[in-house]
């Protein structure tokens, strides 16, 4: 029993000494007690714990490697920056050197067990900081990073198979309250299935945009040719949507465990080999293993078997912690469910208008082709001209920010703000641009009449933002960006006609 009562000790249930003090328990408090704090073998947790500061190590170390702290964090004078977050910047000098130098250490820290709470807290606080600098650098999985680092800070992984434990024997253990091995699990599920739910809209339904995806991976070794067959875009369209719904029941479920984790395999191995998504692909290869039985876990970390955990007293009660803790748990929760169908208050799809987009759960499913021109005037001088927008993005930023209005809007403000600095006065600035969605044939993205140095960033809705009209064809738009001023020279307004391509 006082093992089971350290391990509880971060999320405390009650003691031999407290149950004899306690009046009836009330249902709802007993169903609460067992199924929050009922102790489980702790293998789970500690394996998490390694296999995820390991996986974040690698992370800092391929980050610093490729040089893209440099590249993204220390050479742009500017950042797209998510609503409410333009204050988070990067640190001056070689400060992003060290940011990132923490960043491994406390990665290590999270693996080795040593200074565990200092260390998760440490790597959370400056990974959220590292991704919130940059919104055009935005991945979902580097937003479930974050999520995930911030529940590490409270999970007891720490109690087994740490250095804290040969520093501090006292809080070993070999069992944990169950909430944090659901709490995880919950976390890794959020994704897949918000994910499928994503796709059940008309243009995945109807293979959009796998299809144009499919079409520029033919020279993939092996598979490439078979990638251009009409049943390799339906199996791939079908096989996505039912994996992102299914995969987390069948895990639960002992009889279809092994089929959906094989399952999970071969559709991560193949995200990795037919797109750039990064360390996503390994990380939920291994996260996902935090579904199996914790004696599972407990052999493949070849540590010795315990006695099956002790149960809570049947007439137990939330301790007044306990309550705060349920309390703030199920906020969290509500939140996690909650929080992304915010989309659904924007009117418009959301793959067009991006409002809402961001830390839903939208993995790929849109294609979004952008031509994008900005037409500066100086009402002083009465000077017009096109501003070089490679003077000021980087090509990452360059690629992104034409796709979301408001990072338009927000980088108009940038030049705007620079020019005024450095004596220019005034602008103004109007924006063409030209979208195609999921191959759809380009359209106006943006209301062109606008001046948007004179616009201000909003919350809500933004109605600058020109509704999506275009349906979706059966076979992509397939004209160079290059041309798109002599194809859509009808959807261009007098004078913003784009220049002809240089020869």
């Amino acid at each position: 029993m006082a093992r089971a009562n350290d391990a509880a000790a971060d999320v405390p249930g009650p003691t031999t000494g407290d149950a004899q003090t306690l009046r009836e328990p009330q249902g709802l408090e007993t169903r609460l007690t067992s199924r929050l704090f009922t102790p489980i073998d702790i293998a789970p947790l500690v394996f998490f714990r390694i296999f995820f500061g390991a996986t974040m190590l690698y992370h800092v170390v391929s980050a610093a490697k490729d040089r893209w702290i440099e590249f993204f964090d220390v050479q742009p004078d500017f950042h797209l920056t998510y609503p409410g977050f333009g204050w988070v910047h990067p640190w001056p000098g070689n400060g992003m050197s060290v940011h990132f130098a923490v960043m491994g250490l406390a990665a290590v820290g999270i693996m080795a067990g040593l200074f565990y709470r200092v260390s998760a807290a440490v790597f959370c606080l400056t990974f959220t900081h590292a991704f919130l600098i940059e919104k055009a650098l935005h991945q979902n999985h580097y937003y479930l990073i974050c999520l995930i680092s911030g529940i590490m800070v409270f999970v007891p992984a720490h109690r087994a198979g740490s250095i804290d434990v040969l520093r501090r024997p006292q809080i070993r253990s070999s069992v944990a309250p169950i909430v944090w091995l659901w709490l995880l699990r919950f976390q890794l599920a959020i994704p897949y299935f918000y994910g499928g739910l994503a796709k059940l809209n008309s243009d995945w339904l109807h293979g959009m945009p796998m299809r144009l995806w499919l079409d520029r991976r033919t020279d993939v070794p092996v598979v490439g040719e078979w990638l251009a067959h009409d049943y390799a875009l339906l199996f791939s369209s079908d096989a996505g949507l039912t994996y992102d719904l299914l995969v987390v029941p069948a895990l639960l479920s002992r009889r279809t465990r092994r089929m959906a984790y094989i399952a999970s395999l071969v559709f991560h191995v193949s995200n990795h080999v037919l797109w750039d998504i990064g360390i996503f692909p390994w990380f939920m290869i291994g996260a996902t293993l935090l579904f199996f039985p914790p004696g599972w876990v407990r052999r493949l970390l070849s540590m010795r078997p315990v006695r099956q955990p002790t149960t809570l007293d049947p007439a137990a009660r939330l301790t007044a912690r306990q309550r705060r803790f349920t309390m703030a748990l199920g906020c969290f929760l509500a939140w996690q469910v909650l929080f992304p169908f915010r989309h659904c208050l924007y009117p418009g799809n959301v793959n067009w208008t991006e409002e809402g987009h961001h830390f839903a759960w939208h993995m790929m499913l849109r294609e979004k082709d952008v031509g994008i021109r900005f037409f500066v005037f100086n009402p002083q001088t009465g000077q017009r001209g096109l501003l070089k927008v490679s003077d000021f993005l980087n090509e990452r930023q360059l690629t992104r920010m034409g796709k979301d209005a408001d990072m338009v809007l927000e980088f108009v403000h940038y030049v705007r703000d620079h020019y005024r600095e450095h004596g220019r006065g005034d602008l103004e600035i109007h924006v063409l641009a030209l979208a195609s969605l999921n191959g759809r044939k380009p359209q106006l993205l943006m209301d062109p009449t606008l001046d948007y140095a004179k616009t201000d960033r909003v919350w809500g809705v933004q109605p600058w933002i020109i509704p999506l009209t275009e349906p979706l064809r059966k076979e992509g738009w397939k004209v160079p960006i290059d041309q798109w001023d002599q194809a859509l020279a009808d959807r261009i307004p007098a004078g913003m006609k784009l220049p002809a391509p240089e020869r």
